[in-house]
């Protein structure tokens, strides 16, 4: 069955970064657009980052741009998100997704908590 295992959050600074990793497996991770997806405590899910299969092509939300680097490596099934310059407000959980066949799949996220 799909599994997707998020990582890497925790406490940061004002201005830190944190790298999250999404291990995925039960599906052909190459083959699949990934997403990064975010919910802020009291909030609903906000999308924050997609990217292609062979990971040439990504997107971002505007207010990360410039500060967010989504990539991917398909031959360990992993996707990435490499955030920098974080801010308060970004404090949130993490979900990496995938939408496979009419379903979407979801991790059970990592905490990223930025505060002084």
């Amino acid at each position: 069955q799909v599994q997707l295992v998020e990582s890497g959050g925790g406490l940061v600074q004002p201005g830190g970064s944190l790298r999250l990793s999404c291990a995925a497996s039960g599906f052909t991770f190459s083959s699949y657009w990934m997403y990064w997806v975010r919910q802020a405590p009291g909030k609903g899910l906000e999308w924050v980052s997609a990217i292609n299969t062979a990971g040439g092509t990504s997107y971002y939300q505007d207010s990360v741009k410039g500060r967010f680097t989504v990539s991917r490596d398909n031959a360990k099934n992993t996707l990435y998100l490499q955030m920098n310059s974080l801010k308060p407000e970004e404090t949130a959980l993490y979900y990496c997704n995938v939408y496979r066949y009419g379903i979407n799949y979801w991790g059970k996220g990592t905490l990223v908590t930025v505060s002084s």
